[in-house]
């Protein structure tokens, strides 16, 4: 008897009862659901379906999981021996790197998506609801945007929280106004500031290998910028995404791939997407322009970061990562076309100010969509009372 026959027996074996959404699940996951609209009605005919859309954004975000991978290695050996980042095309795309990738990203990963679907697969049989897809996609994003050495329990506690708190209790998926893996990385940052904000932990930290406990510094870039230290990576590393960092976010070359992706599947807006990058452009202009008039000087500790060129503050930290990936999620952004570019302009503009201003975390994307997740529905109120108010003034015009 075959797999699929197997399955189905256990779904008619439990139909009804309180398992049943755990059978369904699997079932779905792993065929074609048994009602489809393909024939008959008036039911519009399309191909795609949840799964299908979570699965397309994963696809997106697979090559940042695999660069990765190879960055975790990569940090860790360079930081060791400097001389690694003279020629970095040859030292980066080694099995040692992916290795230290595997040993530690992989574990984020499974801890993320087993404990998160845990959390789904008991809230549906205490519910009696089918359970949802919509954890397919925050489950590859959690491991992405958190430092590598993440304690593995750590994590486990946060999307426990994240799923409960930033879903669950708004009705689950398609309910939150929050989006869930940020969420989750928000719990982190506040609950294990040190784990988020080190100097140490954006490198894999093997001092038992090296026999130096000081042998490993990884302070991400940001970190280097806010602190007014010499930072040492050419605008090549930047793009590319050979510096220290969350795994998933250094790499702005593979985060515009995913983003054109994104909207050649029309899963991403284009317009959220880049009226956050014209957001963050913009205040960081602004930030320039007061260096550059002597408003603020060296001694401050702002001027670092105040005075980074604005179009290199699109290519640090996780701005592009956040503008893609996070800013997009179709359930907690604007939804009307005109509040979309509200919406993205005050992600990037807020982003970098809160970069700049906050300089034990200098790293404010996530704070930032947070926020503008909660006016989200405000904006778009107001873009549609907005539209009505036009409308009446046409239709006094023309009967008057």
């Amino acid at each position: 008897m075959s797999l699929k026959q197997n399955l189905h027996n256990l779904k008619e074996k439990y139909k009804g009862t309180k398992m049943a959404p755990a059978f369904n699940a699997i079932h779905t996951f792993l065929y074609l659901p048994n009602e489809v609209t393909h024939k008959g009605g008036t039911h519009i005919k399309a191909a795609d379906d949840l799964k299908r859309t979570m699965n397309i954004v994963i696809m997106a975000l697979i090559p940042c999981l695999i660069f990765g991978m190879f960055n975790a290695g990569y940090q860790h050996y360079a930081a060791i021996d400097s001389s690694l980042r003279t020629d970095v095309l040859a030292n980066f795309f080694t099995w040692d790197n992916l290795w230290i990738g595997i040993i530690k990203v992989l574990p984020l990963v499974i801890v993320s998506y087993g404990v998160g679907l845990l959390v789904e697969f008991i809230f549906a049989v205490i519910k009696g609801h089918e359970v949802e897809e919509g954890y397919l996609v925050t489950g590859m994003l959690v491991p992405l945007i958190v430092p590598v050495d993440t304690p593995l329990w750590m994590l486990a506690v946060a999307v426990v929280f994240g799923v409960v708190i930033g879903k669950e209790v708004f009705g689950g998926t398609g309910m939150n106004i929050l989006n869930p893996a940020l969420t989750i990385r928000a719990f982190l940052f506040f609950a294990y500031p040190t784990w988020m904000s080190g100097d140490k932990v954006w490198v894999y930290d093997a001092v038992e290998r090296t026999g130096t406990a000081d042998a490993i510094s990884g302070e991400t870039i940001l970190g280097s910028y806010a602190q007014g230290n010499e930072v040492i990576y050419s605008m090549w590393d930047k793009f590319m995404g050979f510096i220290p960092g969350s795994v998933g976010e250094t790499s702005t070359l593979l985060i515009l791939l995913g983003a054109a992706f994104l909207i050649f599947t029309k899963i991403g807006s284009w317009r959220i997407i880049l009226s956050t990058f014209i957001g963050a452009a913009v205040m960081g202009l602004i930030f320039n322009q007061v260096v550059a008039a002597d408003i603020i000087t060296e001694s401050s500790k702002f001027y670092g970061l105040m005075n980074t060129v604005w179009w290199e503050h699109l290519m640090i930290g996780g701005l592009a990562f956040g503008a893609v990936f996070m800013a997009t999620d179709p359930v907690t952004a604007s939804q009307t076309n005109k509040g979309k570019w509200i919406y993205g302009f005050l992600i990037g503009f807020l982003s970098i100010m809160i970069r700049v201003f906050n300089p034990a975390y200098p790293e404010g994307v996530f704070l930032a969509i947070l926020l503008m997740n909660v006016f989200a529905p405000t904006i778009d109120h107001y873009v549609v009372q907005g539209n009505v108010k036009r409308r009446m003034k046409r239709l006094k015009a023309k009967t008057a």
